[in-house]
């Protein structure tokens, strides 16, 4: 009965735009838990891919299970925001929890690395529309200058999740087997209780409003963004496998780059009813909060990247324990992200976070470049953590909110899905690049480290203990040091050698994988650099107060 009464006043709030903060919190649960999902698949199933790959034999095709993911999710992101606006958030919101929960009860039971990879597409394909849908969602309901405060909400979940999905993924691959399936297969199956809930809570309670705007559907821009997408993230991802300069790369951007070109094209052409309408972008406000999106999208991946990477290999944590040692980037993240929130709702003004974001950002890695090496304490480095977490907390929400109130209310699944759209972008590319860096200098770096008078001192020690040669612990790496400077390679395939060994022989890999880490963050220090700069070009649009649906129930009013 009670269900009946909250269903009916959810209805009626949606016919009239405006809804109580009760009302909002319940829509938000079902959006956060939809959200949840598609955050803590991005991360969980990284900490599982060994156990996964060597369950289905398949360990050199393990990057392809990530790559589907990422290929649909990032492509399917602007045409869920189009279709959106066109037939409404709560169906295409309803299809993608439909479509994640399919594609993890097959992932769940995939019997080779070909099937996973498959079922990892599909659900990257529901993916696509939780995340830039949801955050649509809460700008239908809630006006721009309150916008920050509940969005704030939603990033607090993502960075959770981005902490979670390791410690998760750990704990079901170590976990053998469980109610009689295989540990990992959990990883996916447990998606289905938590979609279930949120598609109740959604069906139930989110009666979004929605102005109808019939339109043509841009079929050659959904076609094109795929022809331009595809081909950048299969390079981006398997390039340094390909090898940059290979036919099948130079086949790759030239598809590419054709794609882009025909898509701009068609998009031109198509007016208000294209996929990403180009009108948007002569809102310099909202072009700008793009371009900045995009490079941030770069810069933020060098520090997101690389530390779960030296937490492992030079502190030698689990997945799981990195996962636990990330904590300070994330408390930094949501600390930011919630005082920003209220900041912009009290004040109305959101510029400065762009200003200090990036400039905490900035900092945050100038930390990272001052203070590492390899015999640097944890607790240093988890000081950097939390500037960059403090850096990234105050951009994340504050690209959406203003690339939100930059346009009309009829384009903000648009904008929203374009936010999303150019960060992944930004986020994928940057990948790319800083894992070339490391693995592109690691092993020479590893090689220059066997000469510094320290290590060939503690090596010349470590191998004179006959407790160092007897004990198992230090066996594989024994052996792969019999090769010299030219170990250095073996870390790009494998560091598990590193596990337990004594730190005397350790020592050159750490020395070098902190070089090579540190190289990381001097180029990605550039690209935040860069959006400092650009965030000092972002005019400020003061925050409206009305919602997308009350802009659209008024119009549709004066209208009658």
């Amino acid at each position: 009965m009670a269900t009946n009464t909250s269903r009916d006043a959810a209805k009626k709030a949606a016919q009239s735009g405006t809804m109580t903060p009760k009302q909002i919190w319940i829509v938000l649960i079902g959006l956060m838990s939809g959200m949840f999902l598609a955050a803590l698949d991005q991360s969980v199933v990284g900490a599982a891919m060994r156990t996964i790959a060597d369950d289905l034999g398949g360990l050199s095709l393990q990057a392809w299970a990530t790559t589907a993911y990422l290929i649909t999710s990032t492509v399917s992101t602007p045409i869920y925001g189009k279709l959106g606006d066109i037939f409404g958030r709560r169906p295409l919101f309803i299809i993608g929890i439909v479509i994640f929960i399919i594609g993890s009860a097959t992932a769940g039971f995939a019997t080779s690395m070909f099937e996973l990879a498959a079922f990892r597409a599909l659900q990257g394909l529901g993916a696509g529309g939780l995340f830039s849908l949801a955050l649509t969602i809460v700008a239908d309901i809630v006006p721009p200058k309150e916008r920050a405060k509940y969005q704030g909400m939603f990033l607090a979940v993502f960075g959770t999740s981005s902490v979670l999905g390791p410690v998760i993924g750990g704990a079901f691959a170590g976990a053998g087997e469980f109610l009689f399936i295989d540990g990992w297969r959990w990883i996916f199956l447990m998606n289905l209780p938590i979609g279930a809930v949120s598609l109740f809570m959604v069906i139930t309670f989110l009666h979004v409003p929605h102005t109808p705007q019939p339109q043509k559907i841009d079929w050659w821009g959904a076609t094109t963004i795929v022809l331009a997408v595809v081909p950048i993230l299969l390079v981006a991802e398997q390039g340094r496998e390909w090898g940059w300069g290979s036919p099948l790369s130079i086949a790759m951007y030239v598809t590419g780059v054709f794609g882009i070109v025909s898509f701009i094209m068609i998009e031109k052409r198509m007016g208000s009813a294209a996929l990403i309408p180009l009108s948007l972008f002569k809102n310099a406000t909202f072009a700008r909060t793009q371009v900045l999106g995009f490079i941030m999208g770069i810069g933020m991946f060098g520090g997101m990247i690389v530390l779960p990477l030296i937490i492992q290999v030079v502190y030698g944590a689990s997945p799981t324990q990195a996962g636990l040692l990330m904590l300070p980037m994330v408390a930094g993240m949501m600390t930011a992200t919630i005082v920003s929130g209220r900041v912009m709702s009290a004040t109305g003004k959101y510029r400065i976070f762009f200003n200090t974001g990036t400039a905490v950002l900035f900092f945050g890695y100038l930390y990272m470049l001052l203070m590492m090496n390899a015999s640097t304490p944890i607790w240093v480095i988890s000081i950097g953590m939390i500037l960059i977490g403090l850096g990234l907390g105050q951009l994340m929400q504050t690209t959406m909110v203003a690339s939100q109130n930059s346009v009309a209310g009829k384009d903000i699944g648009v904008a929203t899905s374009s936010v999303t759209f150019f960060r992944q972008m930004g986020g994928t590319l940057g990948v790319a690049v800083f894992m070339s860096i490391l693995f592109g200098t690691v092993g020479e770096k590893i090689s220059g480290a066997f000469s510094r008078p320290e290590v060939t001192e503690g090596l010349a020690s470590a191998t004179s203990d006959p407790s160092v040669l007897n004990d198992p612990a230090n066996q594989a790496i024994l052996g792969i040091l019999q090769s010299g400077p030219a170990a250095g390679d073996q870390i790009t395939l494998d560091s598990s050698f590193m596990i337990g060994a004594d730190e005397r022989l350790t020592l050159p890999f750490r020395i070098g994988f902190v070089e090579s880490s540190l190289t990381v963050f001097f180029v990605a220090i550039f690209f935040v650099a860069a959006a400092f700069v650009v965030s000092w070009f972002i005019k400020e649009i003061p925050l409206r107060e009305k919602s997308a649906s009350q802009e659209a129930a008024d119009a549709a009013g004066m209208s009658h």
